[in-house]
């Protein structure tokens, strides 16, 4: 079978691999029908991402059909339509005795430490796997994945109804990020560097947009929240001195939310934590947020129809990781299909 593999910094090779058995731990095979390109998945073949062995197949946002199941699976059958969680945890270490396997000792992510779905069939347990509902299409079904990641963000900030949320970033992550943060409070700011951005986040629920290359980030949250400040600052944009905007922008008592992945060192103020009493807190990944995700969805909270702008057969990977690197503006999420591999 077809598998993309990044052997190192850009390498990016098409390969062929066996075709996976399942056993008593795998025991459920799924041909794979689509899946998403991530920021993530770039920084890999880019060679940015720390947390990433190589060589790897890559690719965590995984969506497929059930082909065959082990005499054990029990809620699983041939023919459903099934997302992947990418986490997965060993169960005994100190996270995952106090329910935190996303940030497991012996953590390994599926397209990051070990095989992901890149390719054309993956063997995972049944507890691994989501029913997707109905009314998304395989395409569209790969934005759960990132919506969970938003979901764990905003369960880690402890967002709620009383908040003032300031999103750094409107981008895919901050896009998804809004989705979820406005399902938990109302009055949100969204501060980007690119108008038609905040104009979108605008539409999709932000109260106030700030403009940071021509307006003053702090002097305009602490107008948009009488003079404290937001209550609550997600980082979206990870960019070298993201951090230490949203403590300054963050009033007394607040949260600042780190999602960011790079390894180079950034200048902060402690200061600023101290005398603020601030909690900084990291996010990482998504701890068993899959359900969550999809009960918005099938409760009519969250629309995800719509969010793919382009897909690329899976054998033309390159082409779709070169189009990435184009930061062509009608991008909006590409994900790679397995339906005509010789495309």
């Amino acid at each position: 079978m077809k598998a993309v593999q990044i052997a190192g910094p850009e390498q990016l090779k098409i390969i062929d691999v066996e075709k996976p058995v399942i056993d008593d731990k795998n025991n459920v095979l799924v041909k794979m029908t689509a899946a998403g390109i991530c920021g993530s998945d770039v920084g890999i073949y880019h060679g940015t991402n720390a947390a990433a062995t190589y060589p790897r197949i890559i690719g965590h946002e995984m969506v497929g059909r059930v082909e065959q199941v082990g005499a054990s699976v029990t809620g699983l059958k041939a023919g459903d339509r099934v997302i992947i969680n990418q986490v997965t945890s060993c169960g005994t270490c100190y996270p995952c005795r106090i329910g935190r396997g996303n940030v497991c000792d012996n953590l390994k992510v599926r397209g990051v430490h070990i095989d992901g779905g890149y390719r054309e069939y993956i063997t995972v347990p049944e507890a691994d796997c989501y029913l997707l509902p109905d009314s998304l299409s395989d395409e569209d079904a790969v934005m759960i994945e990132p919506t969970t990641i938003a979901i764990q963000s905003c369960t880690r900030a402890q967002l709620g109804k009383d908040d003032m949320l300031l999103l750094l970033g409107a981008g895919a992550l901050g896009s998804s990020v809004l989705k979820i943060a406005r399902q938990m409070c109302d009055h949100i700011i969204v501060a980007d560097i690119l108008d038609n951005k905040l104009e979108a986040a605008k539409e999709n629920g932000a109260k106030y947009t700030i403009n940071v290359l021509n307006e003053d980030l702090e002097e305009k949250v602490k107008e948009y929240t009488g003079g404290h400040g937001s209550t609550v600052s997600i980082d979206a944009s990870g960019t070298s001195d993201s951090l230490m905007k949203l403590l300054r922008a963050t009033g007394n008592a607040g949260r600042v939310m780190v999602m960011g992945f790079s390894t180079a060192p950034i200048e902060i103020n402690q200061f600023l934590i101290t005398s603020k009493e601030l909690d900084v807190r990291g996010s990482r990944l998504q701890n068993q947020r899959f359900g969550d995700a999809i009960r918005l969805i099938e409760e009519g909270k969250l629309d995800l129809n719509g969010s793919v702008s382009h897909t690329f057969p899976l054998t033309r990977a390159q082409e779709a990781f070169d189009f990435v690197d184009s930061r062509d503006p009608s991008i909006r999420k590409i994900v790679l299909t397995f339906g005509d591999l010789d495309a």
